[in-house]
């Protein structure tokens, strides 16, 4: 009997080191690996979706390969990925949008928290708050001071009641005790319209998005919304050096894996990650747009979201501001 024990003692002993000696950084990725960009395909995070799965395949020995699955404000895409098996060969790209449905819809097929673990904060974009040639002043601070003296009287247009858009703008004016009226818009190009033609005052948004209007003189830059100055615009103030002090808004781009994905897949796509942000190529491509390559650890992903779906909640409750039906 003594015998027995000891080698049913020494097999159990044995067995975590067996898994372990699979557990290494070779063994990952062993077959292609499916990025989901929970959106349809256009736009600034395709732009760079595609250029990081290029990259990461280029690295890794495998296929990285972009998978479309829009719908639901991108709840689907979401949704699929947070019941995908953990082990790092289904990853979702996520914006802003992941942290304010939270804030609108109780009953969502995932949990932001629960069901996902951060991988890498892979960009930052410089977002700025445009206005009219028409409109009063040129700086966030004449803007401010104009909203203080006539309430609600400057018309902010927006992408959508609940866009981030609405909510970037809603918490400026709640962090400066300031009132405007919120024009909401079904999309980007009916809104520049009404901009340029000055049926609406100002609007928030990445500098990518209006760099060809900018060129053209047809809309002025009050500002930069996001926590640095940019080298695209010498000379512009970031909205906390203007009279917002606390208030930076950055649209982002992120990638998160399904909840228990393993430590060392986690790591090592982190580490991944970082030397695309990092290569020259890579910077040089997105800099003319306003992005900032990041390739950050885990952890500053994890704080990021864990930071912005409390303050658009509190933003969305504060506001009263409800969906359009």
């Amino acid at each position: 009997m003594p015998i027995l024990q000891k080698l049913i003692l020494s097999f159990v002993m044995l067995m975590p080191w067996g898994i372990q000696a699979q557990d290494s950084t070779e063994s990952f990725p062993s077959r292609p690996v499916q990025i989901v960009v929970p959106f349809t395909p256009g736009g600034a995070t395709d732009g760079e979706a595609r250029v990081y799965a290029q990259k990461l395949s280029d690295s890794m020995g495998k296929p990285f390969v972009v998978d479309y699955k829009p719908g639901a404000g991108g709840s689907i895409g979401t949704a699929f990925v947070a019941k995908s098996a953990p082990d790092g060969h289904t990853l979702l790209i996520i914006s802003s949008s992941f942290t304010v449905n939270p804030a609108f819809y109780k009953n969502l097929p995932y949990d932001p928290i629960k069901d996902f673990a951060a991988v890498s904060l892979m960009s930052k974009r410089v977002t700025v708050l445009i206005a009219h040639p028409s409109f009063p002043g040129t700086t966030i601070k004449d803007y401010l001071a104009y909203a203080r003296a006539n309430p609600g009287k400057i018309n902010v247009a927006a992408t959508g009641a609940g866009s981030i858009q609405h909510l970037a703008g809603a918490w400026l004016h709640s962090t400066t005790n300031t009132r405007a009226t919120f024009v909401q818009y079904k999309g980007t190009s009916p809104l520049m319209l009404d901009l340029v033609a000055g049926r609406v005052d100002v609007n928030a948004t990445p500098l990518v998005n209006i760099l060809p209007i900018l060129k053209s003189g047809k809309l002025k830059i009050l500002g930069i919304l996001s926590d640095e100055p940019s080298p695209l615009l010498p000379g512009v103030q970031i909205a906390a050096e203007q009279g917002a002090p606390g208030y930076s808004y950055s649209s982002w781009l992120g990638v998160i894996a399904p909840r228990n994905t393993p430590a060392f897949i986690m790591n090592k796509l982190s580490g991944e990650l970082a030397k695309v942000a990092k290569a020259s190529d890579v910077v040089q491509k997105f800099a003319p747009e306003g992005s900032a390559m990041v390739g950050s650890p885990p952890k500053v992903l994890q704080d990021l979201i864990a930071t912005e779906l409390e303050r658009w909640r509190k933003i969305v409750q504060e506001n009263d501001i409800r969906l359009e039906e």
